[in-house]
């Protein structure tokens, strides 16, 4: 698999990700439903705390990646749905970290929403992945 960063600005380069990431030569891609702060059955997790929410939504995204035979080095979009982008954002660099030690910078979209499906759930990560 080969990718390629297409950046005609830089700019997000050094906010995590890229403008647009052609891939080609690979053979198999993983869509990754929404993943939150929940436990492995179901039951949601840190009511109230962005943090250490986004950092389990994190690992729910590496398990699902991880029974694929993927890692978060294969991502290659992420979505994140937040019910505060402003809440969010002291923490958008747990992400980030993440991600930079994956090596990837995923093209990346943030989307402020009403409320998510499961209640009390703050932070949700949906994301491509490539092989």
């Amino acid at each position: 698999m080969e990718r390629t960063a297409v950046n005609p600005v830089t700019w997000s380069v050094d906010k995590g990700f890229h403008q647009g990431e052609l891939v080609s030569g690979h053979t198999r891609t993983l869509y990754i439903s929404g993943q939150t702060a929940t436990s492995a059955e179901g039951a949601p997790l840190h009511d109230g705390d962005m943090a250490a929410q986004l950092a389990l939504s994190v690992d729910n995204v590496a398990a699902v990646l991880r029974e694929a035979g993927m890692s978060l080095a294969n991502l290659v979009r992420l979505n994140v749905y937040t019910t505060d982008v402003d809440r969010l954002f002291p923490h958008y660099g747990l992400l980030a970290e993440r991600l930079a030690a994956a090596g990837v910078a995923p093209t990346t979209t943030m989307l402020g929403v009403s409320r998510l499906a499961i209640p009390g759930q703050l932070v949700e990560l949906e994301g491509t992945a490539v092989a």
